[in-house]
């Protein structure tokens, strides 16, 4: 699908260039401009009508569970989005916004040890996250920072590091796992659905604390969004081999610092489960946008809601 109004052979070019920067010899992009004519570009283009209505900062949830690759997508699309239609984009993720060790670990003592561990709802500043994207909104744009997090340490970069926002942005593209989810009935929460939330959250503590945080700061949070984008997976089971993927991607570029074993992972990715599974059940007809990935880590189909 080509927009006639820009250069078509000049978005293809700047595409091209970044996915060969991305890429590792073990994992390729495959079909490189099938996937630009069959999803970035319609994407790109449904963003920049949205846009165009109004003229006013639009911010686009992208969503989906790990591995699914949000952060390239973004990547993708604001590359897309400059040299097709002359839009500048912001790109964020929720994982910036985790709280300090030290907040974790308050919570860890006062709630449940379960929240030492970054990642779910309740492990955020909800209230730095919604002012952020609030200024990033605002009519009379203020020049500000947005928190970078540093996951070799568990912590928060150190301010002069953090991401400067000079002038207002026509998009922002806000990425993370959990965007967009939708709180559980309470009476989904009586059953562990795995070993963590049996041998961990015997009491249902932190489920139940998880899922408030989700009904209460995050839905705040997610009302912001003018447009939801899903990277549907086609089970659970592909959250847990991608993740993998993508601590072989850390071992292999040495960016990552604290890099896990296979066991570890196992156990990390079950703190995102219950949330996922759910998003499954709930985001394909909330979403705005749903791409469907095939088992193989490959954009399948696009629907547009």
């Amino acid at each position: 699908m080509k927009d006639i109004h820009f250069n078509y052979q000049k978005v293809k070019k700047k595409y091209l260039k970044f996915l060969s920067s991305q890429e590792i010899m073990s994992e390729p992009f495959r079909d490189k401009l099938k996937q630009l004519n069959k999803f970035y570009l319609p994407i790109s283009k449904m963003i920049k009508d949205e846009y165009i209505k109004k003229k006013k900062t639009k911010v686009i949830g992208l969503t989906g569970g790990q591995g699914t690759g949000k952060s390239t997508i973004s990547k993708i699309l604001k590359i897309i989005l400059k040299e097709a239609y002359k839009l500048e984009t912001v790109i964020f993720s929720i994982d910036d916004f985790y709280k300090t060790l030290q907040e974790r670990e308050e919570m860890s003592k006062k709630i449940n040890s379960l929240f030492l561990t970054r990642g779910v709802p309740g492990t955020h500043d909800t209230q730095m996250l919604f002012q952020c994207i609030k200024n990033l909104k605002k009519n009379k744009f203020k020049k500000f920072i947005i928190p970078k997090f540093d996951k070799s340490i568990d912590n928060r970069f150190s301010k002069n590091k953090w991401l400067k926002v000079k002038k207002k942005p026509n998009i922002v593209i806000f990425e993370g796992w959990c965007v967009g989810a939708i709180a559980q009935k309470n009476k989904d929460l009586n059953f562990p659905i795995n070993k963590l939330e049996k041998q961990e959250d015997s009491k249902k503590i932190w489920r139940r604390k998880v899922n408030l945080e989700l009904k209460k700061n995050y839905k705040k949070i997610f009302n912001l969004i003018d447009k939801l984008i899903f990277l549907k997976v086609p089970s659970f089971k592909y959250v847990f081999k991608w993740r993998l993927l993508q601590e072989k991607k850390l071992r292999v570029t040495g960016k990552g610092n604290k890099t896990m074993t296979d066991i570890q992972i196992k156990k990390f990715v079950m703190y995102y489960e219950r949330i996922t599974k759910h998003m499954l059940k709930t985001l394909s007809k909330k979403a705005s946008t749903v791409i469907s990935i095939d088992d193989k880590h490959r954009l399948k189909s696009i629907n547009f809601n």
